[in-house]
């Protein structure tokens, strides 16, 4: 595996720091309250002082730390020591940083405004992120870290490789429903637009990986 090289370190420090840095920017114009909290209607229903939007960015921040170093290091950390592509790692770990911080992002910038709308801005960001990893999904080996760890596609590689296969195609489609359709509709609509499709994107692998799983015991 490749060594981590002076410009990724920069390129992580930079998305993971540009929300921070345009909290910063924005900090003092921000009113002594501000909203904290939004309904799935993007209607305000929680405030506090502004100083939660540090504690959020830096929980938010070592988050996205955390899960890069998880997902950067997955060949070393896995007890299945089955090697992804270190390139795809990469990829999927920068991926998972720029959605959380264009997550925070929209947070600090709902703060300012004081409104947010979840179907044109939070649903795409998720949709796409979905999309993202759909796209890469069907090259995933059998890990512990990455993936749908099943029961069953863990016990079995040819189940995993199947319900990769079937959720890459319905992450993909799904990720860009929601990002097209929802921030066409009302709040309300493209909210439960957005969560009937995640459901199915979750749901369905599941089930079909279990279904292979009672077929693979029928013929032993």
């Amino acid at each position: 595996m490749k060594s981590t090289s002076i410009r990724e370190i920069f390129v992580v420090v930079f998305l993971i720091g540009l929300p921070i840095i345009y909290l910063s920017s924005i900090y003092n114009s921000l009113p002594a309250v501000i909203p904290t909290h939004f309904n799935y209607k993007g209607e305000v229903d929680g405030t506090g002082e502004k100083a939660t939007l540090w504690v959020v960015s830096i929980f938010m921040s070592c988050v996205s730390v955390f899960t890069y170093l998880v997902v950067k290091n997955a060949n070393k950390i896995d007890p299945k020591k089955n090697i992804q592509s270190p390139e795809l790692l990469q990829k999927i770990a920068y991926m998972i940083v720029i959605f959380i911080s264009a997550v925070l992002i929209v947070i600090i910038q709902s703060a300012k405004t004081g409104s947010i709308k979840p179907n044109e801005l939070l649903m795409p960001l998720i949709g796409f992120l979905f999309a993202g990893l759909g796209n890469f999904m069907h090259s995933i080996k059998p890990n512990y870290f990455i993936g749908m760890r099943l029961p069953w596609t863990l016990e079995d590689p040819e189940n995993w490789r199947k319900t990769h296969q079937v959720g890459s195609k319905l992450w993909m489609i799904g990720g860009i429903l929601i990002a097209v359709c929802s921030p066409l509709m009302t709040s309300t609509k493209g909210f439960i637009f957005s969560m009937i499709v995640l459901s199915v994107m979750v749901v369905y692998p599941i089930f079909f990986s279990y279904q292979l799983f009672k077929k693979s015991t029928i013929r032993s």
